[in-house]
C-alpha cells in the first residue's frame, strides 16, 4: 500500500481529503501545519500533497526539504491561480500542481500520475547529496563519481531496496555473499561496511547513510 503525507490547513478540506484517499486504498498520514508536516517527511512517504500557504510556513520550503531529504515527489494544492506560484514550485522540484476548487476524482488521476512515473523512476534513488543508479550501479555523492566494489555495491543496494527498517547481518550474509557460494563469517561484514562508510560517508566516525543497530544490523536512512 503507497504511503501519502498530506498537509493541509483547512480542517474541512483537510478532512474531505483523507477520507477520499483512505477510500481509495491509500496509507495516509496528514499534517495541519508547516511543523507538523516537517515531522512527517521522516516516515518516508511515497508521495506528499502539500497546500503550497500554511499558517507557519511555506509548502515551498516543505518541496525543498522533502527533495533534498530523499527526493520524495510532491503534488502542491493552492487556491491562487498565479503563474508566479506555479514556476517556483516547478523549480523546486514539484511534480504536480491542482488550483482549487478541484474534483476528488480529478486529484486521485494526478495522485495515480506521479507515483506512476516514481515506480518507473524506482531503480535511480536519490537521499540528501548521495545519489545512486542500480541498474547502471553508479554511486555519487555532491555529484562526484564514488567508485565501490561488487560487494560494497550489493551490500549498499540491500540497505537501500530496505531503507529506513533494519537489516540483519543474517540477511545480508545470505543476500549478499551466500548466493554466489562464498559462506563468510560476520567479520567480513564490518570490513565491507567499514570500507563502503569511508566512501561514501562523509565522517565515518558519524555516519549519517548507514547506522548500526546494536545487536541487530544497519539501518538507512534513519
Amino acid at each position: 500500500m503507497k504511503k501519502i503525507v498530506m498537509i493541509e490547513d483547512d480542517q474541512l478540506f483537510n478532512e474531505a481529503l483523507y477520507q477520499f484517499l483512505v477510500k481509495a486504498e491509500y496509507e495516509v498520514k496528514r499534517a495541519f501545519s508547516f511543523g507538523e508536516g516537517l515531522l512527517l517527511i521522516d516516515d518516508h512517504p511515497d508521495l506528499m500533497i502539500i497546500d503550497i500557504n500554511l499558517p507557519d510556513g511555506e509548502g515551498l520550503d516543505l518541496c525543498r526539504r522533502a527533495h533534498e531529504y530523499n527526493h520524495i515527489p510532491v503534488i502542491f494544492l493552492t487556491a491562487r491561480d498565479e503563474e508566479e506560484d506555479m514556476i517556483r514550485a516547478f523549480d523546486l522540484g514539484a511534480d504536480d500542481y491542482l488550483v482549487k476548487p478541484f474534483p476528488m476524482k480529478v486529484l486521485l488521476k494526478h495522485v495515480e500520475a506521479v507515483l506512476r512515473r516514481t515506480e518507473e523512476e524506482k531503480n535511480l534513488f536519490h537521499y540528501m547529496d548521495l545519489a545512486v543508479d542500480l541498474d547502471s550501479r553508479q554511486v555519487t555523492y555532491q555529484d562526484q563519481e564514488i567508485k565501490l566494489t561488487v560487494k560494497e555495491f550489493q551490500l549498499l543496494a540491500i540497505l537501500i531496496r530496505n531503507k529506513g527498517q533494519v537489516v540483519t547481518k543474517e540477511l545480508i550474509l545470505d543476500q549478499v555473499w551466500d548466493q554466489s557460494g562464498a559462506f563468510v563469517e560476520e567479520h567480513t561484514i564490518n570490513v565491507t561496511m567499514s570500507r563502503l562508510r569511508k566512501k561514501i560517508e562523509p565522517d565515518p566516525a558519524n555516519p549519517i547513510f548507514i547506522k548500526n543497530v546494536f545487536g541487530l544490523g544497519y539501518v538507512f536512512g534513519k
